[in-house]
């Protein structure tokens, strides 16, 4: 079975579905409620999970009933919990998400700071038995660890660049053998709009294979030569709730790296798992299992 290693953030998600995003201030109404896992590298590992991977989550919660739940959810889904650390008198992350009718969202997160200050970084460096790695912009002094040790080791190593950064992404983005933006993230960091000079401008400052995912836009990546901009348009599905998507998207990612996938056939893989999430409601719920990737793909 393919390991992947994913590091960063996990969330407890408070999950509201409206007929559609508030415009501003006011009292609104939601038409349901649910509480359910987040964070982007612990949705990651959950549909890594889910695809028949095995996963392992490393990061922090805090010392409360969410941080219980949140590490409580993993291991329900199969997902290798034992190198989560509990901070104690400190808050866990949690998160309220807006759902609207078009599956769009709207989400506030609380993260402590103190969360990911201080404290060891060695469970991010343990890559004994592992095939890949997945970090995201969360945390880090462990992002740069679990990079290093899979560079070291010689295994994929895939940087979720889904937020800017205040550094640009310095000690990372050379770090890392794949780099998947978000569409903001690569627009703030590049300073351009467009996806194709996005890329390029980030060239010189990764040796890395880069990508940028934009939503219903589909996926366009640069190979390590810089020659030309590829593009994977995204599977045409009816969109129920886009919560969770790019995690699943960088999960499942991640896991066809590790076995070996090429990059344009992992980005297909990718690209249907996260198509298929976009088309059930639920974050993390709504991730596929490998048979439901692999019935679209042989269906497109």
């Amino acid at each position: 079975m393919t390991t992947v290693v994913c590091v960063g953030i996990a969330v407890l998600d408070y999950l509201f579905q409206v007929d559609s995003i508030p415009p501003g201030e006011g009292k609104f109404y939601a038409r349901s409620y649910r509480e359910v896992g987040g964070g982007v590298a612990a949705n990651a590992a959950a549909a890594i999970a889910k695809l028949g991977g095995d996963a392992r989550y490393v990061g922090r919660v805090g010392s409360d009933a969410a941080g219980e739940r949140i590490i409580a959810d993993l291991a329900q889904l199969g997902v290798d919990v034992s190198a989560v650390e509990r901070i104690e008198q400190t808050a866990s992350p949690v998160s309220s998400v807006l759902v609207d009718d078009a599956g769009e969202r709207l989400i506030v997160n609380h993260t402590p700071s103190q969360l990911f200050e201080g404290g060891s970084v060695e469970p991010a460096r343990d890559m004994e038995g592992v095939d890949a790695t997945l970090v995201d912009v969360r945390w880090p002094a462990g992002a740069a660890a679990a990079l290093e040790a899979a560079r070291a080791a010689g295994i994929p190593s895939v940087f979720d660049f889904d937020r800017p950064m205040a550094d640009g992404g310095a000690g990372l983005l050379d770090r890392a053998s794949h780099v998947v933006f978000s569409q903001d993230a690569l627009a703030a960091t590049a300073g351009t709009l467009d996806v194709a000079s996005g890329l390029a401008a980030m060239r010189d400052r990764t040796p890395g294979w880069l990508a940028v995912t934009v939503g219903g836009d589909g996926v366009w990546w640069m190979d390590r030569t810089g020659e030309g901009i590829h593009h994977r348009e995204a599977f045409a599905v009816e969109v129920v709730d886009t919560v969770g998507a790019g995690d699943v998207f960088h999960g499942a990612f991640a896991l066809a790296l590790g076995e070996g996938q090429s990059e344009e056939a992992a980005v297909g893989f990718a690209a249907a798992a996260a198509a298929i999430k976009c088309s059930r409601p639920g974050a993390r719920d709504g991730a596929p299992v490998r048979e439901d990737v692999e019935r679209l793909l042989r269906g497109q």
